[in-house]
């Protein structure tokens, strides 16, 4: 399976200690040169620094400059970069949260999935016992959740 992510998957997860679930769901991530950038930006200190330390984070260059640039024309590098690379590689599925990426990527016909869904299969497959206790944490991070999304991630989880 070929997946890709965007840095606030990362990031959010690696701040509540949580990150190595991706590895567990999926094996390996793909990261681009833009993401990397933005998760080692602040000298390390960055929750998400850490994936520049794993062996299941993989980073690629991206090829489709233009489709890059297009992308960026309403959103930043990092995401713009993660869906282009998402497309080249034909991935099976594309880690991103913020609603403008959600939506491009939608449009160029990239499967999507965003942090709380990986929190919810983390859950079906065992590998955690609870989704609200880490949603409540993110929240606390300042990750914003609708609290209508709130409650059906919650059903979905059977929580």
């Amino acid at each position: 399976m070929i997946v890709v992510s965007d840095a606030s998957p990362i990031t959010n997860l690696a701040a509540i200690e949580q990150l190595d679930l991706l590895r567990q769901i999926y094996g390996q991530v793909i990261i681009p040169e833009a993401v990397f950038q933005e998760l080692t930006a602040v000298g390390g200190q960055h929750p998400g620094a850490v994936a520049q330390q794993l062996d299941w984070v993989e980073i690629r260059v991206v090829s489709n400059q233009i489709l890059v640039n297009a992308l960026q024309v309403e959103l930043d590098k990092g995401e713009a970069e993660a869906i282009a690379l998402a497309q080249e590689l034909a991935a099976d599925l594309l880690l991103i949260d913020e609603h403008l990426g959600r939506a491009a990527a939608t449009r160029l016909g990239v499967r999507i999935i965003g942090l709380l869904g990986v929190l919810i299969e983390a859950k079906h497959r065992g590998l955690i016992l609870e989704v609200k206790p880490l949603v409540d944490a993110l929240m606390n991070l300042g990750f914003r959740v609708k609290h209508d999304l709130y409650q059906r991630v919650l059903q979905a989880a059977g929580e």
